[in-house]
């Protein structure tokens, strides 16, 4: 699990409804220490400090926040430089045009706006591994946020393309930077309501598409918290021999192939009668372990 009094960089705050935060309050709950990363004063002024009404000022007063863009070197440097000690880094972050590299066409001639999403998206994962390493002085963990790039979705474009990229960096890092004992790895997660998911087009047609492919049911709200937790045990102590993996928490959409049929599809609810066959296996499984014990 997360080292209790271990320091983690968690990078990609926006609001209280970001992957970042979920999994930030996660690793305190936990006894880790965190400190979060936003882009640009105005960045946290506009989306944190106006649109997280839902938190208390204190417990905003109480966050370490610092400014990071992750395609200035210099900023990357500096965030390292001033910590001591790391034990693993969250890389929650991606952002690709939306009116130029998602939509309805996938080419476009706005090279340079293909170029910016993917230093954001992929390169600067490379940037923050070089120097989040140099801090892990006993091994560590690095973990980032990567969606469906095995498959091509409408709209998501360059992004899909970005991710794909994401992936096979990771592999590359996890090969270099493993004689260090540090674990580089992806999470995979299925279509989540943040504050960034809302700039890519259509995106309530992803949500229905996942709602006819995932065997288990996925809820684009409230599994943030699943994707939270797969990458706090990515980062923590049992998962130290995972590394160049991309783990996929996603209701199983990326396993099976096509629309599950009627009878496939989740109950929304477990019938009663399902309920009593696992209380009845429960029940089997406690007597025979008294009986092993006498």
């Amino acid at each position: 699990m997360i080292k209790k009094g271990g320091t983690y960089v968690v990078m990609g705050l926006l609001n209280t409804d970001s992957i970042a935060y979920a999994t930030g309050k996660m690793i305190e709950d936990l006894g880790g220490k965190v400190i979060y990363t936003v882009q640009n004063e105005r960045m946290k002024r506009v989306f944190f400090d106006r649109g997280c009404s839902d938190l208390p000022q204190e417990i905003k007063d109480e966050m370490d926040i610092r400014y990071c863009d992750v395609t200035i070197e210099n900023e990357v440097r500096n965030l390292f430089d001033g910590i001591d000690s790391l034990d693993g880094v969250v890389h929650s972050i991606g952002f690709a045009n939306p009116k130029t590299c998602l939509g309805d066409k996938v080419y476009t001639n706005a090279f340079e706006d293909i170029k910016q999403g993917f230093h954001i998206s992929c390169a600067s994962l490379a940037t923050v591994a070089e120097f989040a390493q140099q801090k892990m002085n006993k091994g560590g963990s690095v973990v980032t946020l990567s969606f469906a790039s095995q498959l091509a979705f409408p709209y998501y474009n360059w992004m899909g393309v970005n991710k794909a990229a994401l992936e096979a960096l990771v592999r590359a890092l996890a090969r270099e930077y493993g004689r260090e004992h540090v674990r580089v790895n992806a999470v995979s997660a299925g279509p989540l309501a943040t504050k960034a998911a809302k700039s890519i087009p259509h995106f309530a047609h992803l949500a229905r598409t996942w709602k006819k492919i995932s065997p288990l049911p996925w809820d684009v709200i409230n599994d943030k918290q699943e994707v939270a937790n797969t990458v706090v045990f990515m980062l923590g102590e049992y998962s130290k021999k995972i590394t160049g993996q991309t783990i996929y928490v996603d209701g199983g959409a990326s396993a099976v192939g096509g629309e599950l049929l009627k009878h496939e599809k989740p109950f929304k609810t477990m019938p009663a009668k399902k309920k009593k066959a696992a209380q009845e296996r429960l029940e089997r499984m406690r007597a025979l372990q008294k009986s092993h014990q006498q």
